[in-house]
């Protein structure tokens, strides 16, 4: 689809968790397809330098995903400012790694309202325009909603419910005209990982993996797969796609994985101590707090 053609050219489009990585290739392949696009995040100074280097019609806001007074606010003036959306992207997204015994409490839950919660205040704050414009909500979900891993118990938990969320979600809005899709993506080249890579036992866990299932994809790449999703309104998308058949035999991974898990976590623990990492990436540190939304 060439961009001048894309259904995308004119609407409106918001990103969560565009200030790095994922959203913000997002955001500017939807500009770059002609869409107006309204940048959602935790770092305005990150946000402000996407929305300059963009070439179409953007804004940016400094928000909490998991504020809902704040995300309620900053959907009213999206609307007032670029006009009801017609595209919205739940992206923002957080990790931590380490033994769930040693995990701290309050970071294990961030990660579940970043990711679970913040995708779910996002769909409420933007619902009324996505059903006037008929539109569509892309939740980004991860390899992580259909096969949880060791060392990842907050990070599966919460892509696994916003897997089930987004599938509700779908059903619901389905005679109202508007659609919902779910983005299973495997590992992609942002801070996160890089960070996830500095931890020795993270790097062997996905080192043990076969070999396309640990491969690293560049952002720009998955942004591209999203993006065409997207224009189509699709109801799910596999990035790299042999995801796909991960759905078939999803109800066999939890025993593969325990007996993997019991066979290389002892080995693993002999040679690297398991520590907790707290939250990953600069985009994690950005989201240690809960705040109050700052209008941009």
């Amino acid at each position: 689809m060439s961009y001048r053609t894309s259904p995308l050219r004119g609407r409106t489009a918001v990103v969560t968790g565009a200030a790095r990585g994922l959203g913000e290739a997002m955001a500017r392949q939807l500009s770059d397809r002609g869409a107006k696009v309204a940048l959602l995040g935790r770092e305005e100074q990150t946000l402000a330098r996407v929305r300059d280097a963009l070439p179409g019609e953007s804004w940016c806001w400094e928000v909490d995903v998991t504020d809902d007074v704040g995300m309620a606010r900053t959907a009213a003036q999206v609307r007032e400012r670029l006009g009801a959306p017609s595209v919205v992207v739940a992206n923002a997204g957080v990790a931590e790694g380490g033994p769930f015994e040693e995990s701290d409490p309050a970071t294990w839950r961030r990660v579940v309202e970043v990711n679970l919660i913040g995708s779910a205040v996002t769909a409420r704050s933007f619902l009324p325009s996505l059903l006037d414009t008929h539109g569509y909500f892309l939740q980004v979900a991860s390899l992580a909603s259909i096969g949880a891993a060791p060392m990842m118990s907050a990070y599966c938990a919460s892509k696994a419910g916003a897997e089930s969320f987004a599938h509700a979600l779908r059903a619901e809005l389905a005679h109202r005209h508007v659609a919902v899709g779910i983005a299973y993506i495997n590992w992609t080249d942002t801070d996160m990982i890089r960070d996830a890579d500095e931890h020795p036992v993270l790097r062997e866990l996905r080192g043990h993996m076969p070999a396309p299932a640990r491969k690293v994809y560049p952002a720009a790449h998955v942004a591209g797969r999203l993006i065409s999703a997207i224009e189509r309104r699709r109801p799910a998308v596999y990035m790299p796609s042999w995801l796909r058949a991960t759905q078939l035999v999803r109800a066999a991974m939890p025993p593969v994985v325990t007996m993997l898990s019991r066979r290389e976590l002892p080995r693993l623990a002999s040679s690297e101590p398991f520590e907790a990492t707290g939250l990953l990436g600069a985009g994690g540190r950005a989201a240690l707090t809960r705040t109050r939304s700052a209008d941009r």
